[in-house]
């Protein structure tokens, strides 16, 4: 059994960890929750203002072994992502799991990480609308899709695209 993670810290986009978390787990995944946040209590929010659910995290990133996932997912929510964008313990995971060629599959405002991991820059990537002129200047390319994929990097729009987002997710690891 293939397992992924989801990284996050709070106040992050609960469809996009929630429902993507829930469809893999349908196609018989095993799934992990390591979070950023000094609490295993994750806040989770709809559409970036709502106050969501909260969620349990399995590991803190701190602890987290890279080499023990087949993937890595990252929910959006602009505060999740700006928050991981500056975390030492998060990019030592993503680049881990990046650099081991393994997929890695961000969605909504998480892209934004990738820019300071320094994964971003030559890369054709999607994300939520207000991203693309970060990622541009990053040397991203900027596309409008639901899904993109280039290597082992998957991308997504926004909680809309999640289906897709899912299936690419599933299709990278079935290789």
């Amino acid at each position: 059994m293939k397992t992924i993670t989801f990284l996050l810290h709070n106040n992050f986009e609960q469809a996009e960890y929630e429902d993507v978390n829930n469809q893999l787990k349908d196609k018989s995944y095993k799934t992990i929750l390591i979070t950023t946040n000094d609490d295993r209590q994750v806040q989770a929010m709809n559409q970036d203002v709502d106050k969501g659910d909260t969620f349990t995290a399995d590991i803190f990133a701190k602890d987290a072994k890279p080499e023990e996932y087949d993937a890595l997912v990252i929910p959006g929510g602009t505060v999740n992502a700006d928050t991981i964008r500056g975390n030492k313990e998060a990019h030592n995971i993503i680049n881990a799991i990046n650099d081991a060629g393994k997929p890695l599959a961000l969605i909504c405002h998480a892209p934004w990480i990738l820019i300071n991991t320094g994964i971003a820059k030559g890369r054709t990537l999607t994300a939520y609308q207000s991203l693309q002129t970060d990622l541009e200047n990053a040397g991203a390319t900027f596309v409008d899709k639901t899904v993109q994929t280039d290597g082992n990097l998957i991308t997504s729009r926004n909680p809309d695209d999640i289906k897709n987002f899912v299936e690419a997710i599933d299709k990278a690891l079935s290789v």
